[in-house]
């Protein structure tokens, strides 16, 4: 089994924190936010791991080295300076990532979502499956709603939007015609959910984006109880 890191971004939100590091090397109760990750990939079966980066990228091969100290096979994925967004980045990275399904994790959430629970396969005929989660209080309206084990854009407003995490398994088919350089993901979900082509499951534990300065105070909090 393979996964992808999202480690690419600059983290804006996070300055002065991040002028000097990249942000998925945050310390969390003292460990990097990367190490969580990768703890918890090897744990669930994965073998290799891809990392993209672009911002001080060499911190993030120093700290992983070649992966061999969480028992896994880490090569990185180098973007140029502003990196190429979420699909550009994964696009760029698919000769690393094989033909089979792989997860994508974004490297800047935290949760306790045991990623031994994480799907390892998809149906014929999907292209993905999304984790949903609670909409936290800075995105309150959510980014889709679950129907029947797979997601529609619930425009109306009845449907129970979620969130999506930033974890999910996915095809490399989801992202043709793997146009190169910036691109966002959200256009390439849409796609499949007009076609009935996503499917999504919920996790009602806990969950952040580690996007400022105040969330990661929060989540240290957490974890230091």
């Amino acid at each position: 089994m393979r996964a992808m890191i999202l480690a690419a971004g600059r983290g804006n939100r996070m300055r002065p924190l991040t002028d000097n590091q990249p942000k998925p090397l945050l310390p969390v109760a003292e460990k990097p936010l990367l190490g969580y990750h990768l703890e918890k990939l090897a744990s669930a079966g994965v073998n290799e791991v891809v990392i993209n980066h672009a911002w001080h990228g060499e911190q993030i091969e120093d700290f992983v080295g070649d992966g061999s100290q969480w028992g896994l096979q880490v090569s990185f994925s180098v973007e140029p300076e502003g990196g190429l967004e979420t699909a550009g980045g994964i696009i760029k990275a698919l000769p690393l990532l094989g033909e089979d399904p792989f997860w994508v994790i974004n490297g800047d959430i935290w949760t306790d979502w045991d990623y031994r629970d994480l799907p390892t396969d998809l149906e014929k005929g999907l292209l993905g499956h999304l984790i949903m989660v609670d909409n936290p209080i800075h995105h309150s309206n959510g980014d889709f709603a679950i129907e029947n084990g797979l997601l529609v854009n619930g425009e109306n407003e009845n449907d129970a939007r979620k969130t999506f995490s930033g974890v999910g398994l996915y095809r490399k088919e989801l992202l043709a015609p793997y146009p190169e350089g910036k691109q966002p993901l959200k256009p390439f979900f849409d796609r499949a959910i007009d076609k009935k082509q996503l499917a999504a499951s919920y996790h009602d534990g806990f969950w952040t984006d580690v996007g400022t300065p105040e969330r990661l105070h929060q989540l240290n909090q957490r974890l230091e109880k």
